[in-house]
């Protein structure tokens, strides 16, 4: 018996990489001193920070993550090409968080069975998300571990590292009561939650409209690196907050720092929840109607019923997928930037004395 019986196609794996390479190749700049298939990736740090403006005491800031069930999405439409966004973005959108300015990123793909044209789809998405943020894809590896994944199925998790100048980084130190709070829109549920998708919405084809419900969830996650450092370089933003696995209820006091004790004010009704939330509300209350019946059923179950409202808001981004909290003055401003920007965003709430907490008012 050989390496190929017992599972692991060795070629496959080669081509693969030749697959990579180019991907790799296209988010390159003239920091990297290598390139795919070394044994570790190698990029000059003394060439990015002299490439911005300069930093006195340069801090690495780094961020992982996955993109978790929506891959089961993916792979029962056989569409690779954004979950690779996903990855990215889960990472990326975590380190700006701080004011960190991503500088590369390394993924890992692990199958039970290579399909190296399918494995190039999924870093085609990694790559997209990369050149989209700044980043260089450094790295990453290849696992083929057969009878331990389902032949067909994959996963992907990768990390980001980034920097920033320790006299900027954004701890939430600075966040005053009577601060206002931001949100900017997300593209649907991002990348969590999708366990509980599965389980109450099973058929991806169901029209959503004009288009299936399955291809509407798996609209990538946002990627907020640009227009959020580009506004750093207008006003000063005192905390961030990515709304990912947790929604509201466990992201936004991330950004609080002790042992000062804010709470988060969210006024109902300042933006308009996203008809995909409608949806998904209707399958976890365990209803069979389909289509425009089942948003409208939904969205009068996030109106009425205060217990699955607070779940899907502990679940999901709800619309809102990052959260600033802004001296007051500024709020208009850092708004006007983001939507001429493509990121449509409101005044969602205010910071008040308490105990750490989200509230709705």
């Amino acid at each position: 018996m050989d390496y190929k019986q017992a599972g692991v196609n060795i070629e496959e794996g080669y081509r693969a990489v030749g697959k990579y390479r180019d991907l790799a190749a296209s988010t390159a700049n003239a920091s990297v001193l290598n390139g795919i298939g070394s044994f570790a990736g190698m990029l000059s740090i003394g060439d990015l920070i002299r490439a911005g403006k300069g930093m006195e005491e340069p801090v690495l800031v780094s961020g992982t993550d996955g993109v978790g069930t929506k891959l089961d999405i993916a792979f029962q439409l056989k569409k690779y090409d954004t979950v690779g966004i996903d990855c990215v973005a889960m990472c990326v959108n975590d380190v700006i968080c701080h004011g960190a300015r991503p500088l590369f990123f390394l993924d890992y793909l692990a199958c039970g069975k290579l399909d190296a044209d399918v494995a190039a789809e999924l870093v085609k998405g990694v790559a997209v998300g990369c050149r989209e943020t700044g980043s260089v894809l450094l790295g990453g590896e290849t696992a083929e571990m057969p009878g331990f994944y389902d032949e067909g199925k994959y996963d992907i998790a990768g990390f980001s590292v980034g920097i920033v100048d320790k006299k900027n980084i954004i701890d939430g130190r600075n966040i005053k009561e009577g601060d206002v709070l931001v949100g900017a829109a997300s593209s649907g549920p991002h990348s969590n939650g999708f366990s509980l998708i599965r389980k109450s919405l099973p058929d991806l084809h169901e029209d959503f409209g004009g288009m299936s419900l399955g291809y509407a969830l798996l609209e990538p996650t946002r990627l907020y690196v640009k227009p959020i450092l580009a506004l750093l370089e207008q006003i000063g933003i005192r905390g961030m907050a990515h709304i990912t696995g947790g929604g509201f209820y466990e992201n936004i006091p991330r950004m609080f720092t002790a042992p000062a004790v804010f709470d988060a004010v969210i006024k109902k009704g300042s933006w308009t929840i996203p008809a995909i939330f409608a949806r998904i509300a209707a399958g976890a209350a365990g209803l069979k109607e389909k289509g425009p019946a089942a948003r409208e059923a939904g969205a009068k179950l996030l109106e009425t019923d205060a217990s699955l409202r607070k779940q899907m808001f502990n679940t999901y981004n709800m619309g809102i997928g990052f959260v600033l909290a802004l001296k007051p003055e500024d709020s208009r401003k850092a708004i006007e930037f983001l939507d001429s920007k493509g990121f449509p965003s409101w005044e969602i709430g205010r910071v008040e004395a308490g105990n750490g907490v989200v509230r709705f008012e």
